[in-house]
């Protein structure tokens, strides 16, 4: 029985791919977010105090893989002689929460923990109403052992020292908190400085130029 020749089935080709979109920097969101300089991630950070004693936010940096840097602007050395400023819009209720974010990304795009001390006006932020339950001399052993990011009240500015990335959300608190307090947190930024709170306030304080 003579046997029918098999059909070659055509090839198809596939298309030349175009080039390839990098996303632009920034997102579309409620709140902008910072551009930050090179440095390991994390995961969320300890809530409020519970029956266990929750471990210091620098243990998210073990749990996650570094992201890759944007592609975009790098906060400058910790040399700079001026710290770049950024600021994130934010009412005095959503600061803390921009701050957050903030946080979030440096630690995503690789900055060691140690590296960052957030500043509070209002509330303080729930990790440090828990460790400073613990006491203040074992609250301000963590903040001179300088391995993980460091939260204080507006009130102790002056004792922290200078670390590259400060961020400073501007949540409320007493009246004329964030103009005595965000000077000396500029003063505390050795290469960035984000402000999270009302523009028109940080303009006034810090000057139209942020």
């Amino acid at each position: 029985m003579p046997l029918t020749p098999a059909i070659e089935e055509p090839q198809i080709h596939e298309s030349a791919q175009g080039p390839r979109v990098t996303p632009a920097a920034s997102r579309t969101a409620q709140t902008p977010r910072p551009v930050p300089g090179p440095r390991p991630a994390a995961v969320p950070r300890p809530g409020r105090p519970g029956p266990v004693r929750p471990g210091p936010p620098a243990q998210r940096a073990a749990q996650a893989t570094p992201g890759p840097v944007p592609a975009a602007p790098t906060a400058p050395s910790v040399s700079a002689a001026v710290p770049q400023v950024q600021l994130i819009p934010a009412s005095a209720e959503g600061a803390l929460d921009a701050a957050e974010e903030a946080v979030d990304l440096l630690l995503d795009t690789g900055r060691a923990p140690g590296d960052i001390l957030v500043i509070t006006t209002g509330d303080p932020h729930p990790w440090a109403a828990h460790e400073l339950s613990f006491g203040e001399a074992s609250y301000w052993a963590q903040h001179d052992a300088g391995d993980d990011v460091f939260y204080a009240d507006a009130a102790h500015v002056q004792r922290a020292v200078t670390r590259p990335v400060v961020v400073f959300a501007a949540n409320g608190g007493p009246a004329g908190t964030t103009a005595a307090a965000l000077p000396v947190a500029l003063t505390r930024a050795g290469a960035l400085l984000i402000v999270c709170g009302d523009v028109k306030e940080i303009n006034s304080v810090l000057g139209a130029g942020v």
